[in-house]
C-alpha cells in the first residue's frame, strides 16, 4: 500500500511503496514488474533488479508529478512479490 508523508509546507518528501515481482529472464538475468504501474524493467542480477525496480519506479513517478497526473495507490499487494519503496521530494506551492 502506497503511503503519503510531507516533512514541511515548503518541500514535500513523499514515500511509495509497490510491489515489484521479480523473476528470471529467459535470456538471463532477472525481469521486475510492478503491477500498479504497468511498468517493467531487468537486470543482470537479482540485486541489479531491485535498483533497476526502484529507478523505474521514482522516474516513473517523477513523470507523472511533472505532467500533473496523479499517482497510482496499491490497493492490495501482489502474491509473490516484493516491497519497493521510493521517497520523492517536491516543492509544495
Amino acid at each position: 500500500m502506497s503511503t503519503l508523508k510531507y516533512t514541511s509546507l515548503k518541500e514535500g518528501a513523499m514515500t511509495y511503496t509497490y510491489t515489484v515481482i521479480f523473476e528470471p529472464a529467459e535470456e538471463g538475468g532477472y525481469l521486475a514488474h510492478v503491477p500498479t504501474l504497468d511498468a517493467t524493467t531487468q537486470g543482470e542480477t537479482l540485486e541489479e533488479a531491485r535498483e533497476m525496480a526502484k529507478d523505474l519506479i521514482q522516474g516513473h513517478l517523477e513523470a507523472l508529478l511533472k505532467m500533473g497526473q496523479p499517482i497510482p495507490r496499491e490497493t492490495r499487494r501482489t502474491k509473490g512479490g516484493e516491497p519497493v519503496t521510493v521517497n520523492l521530494t517536491v516543492a509544495v506551492a
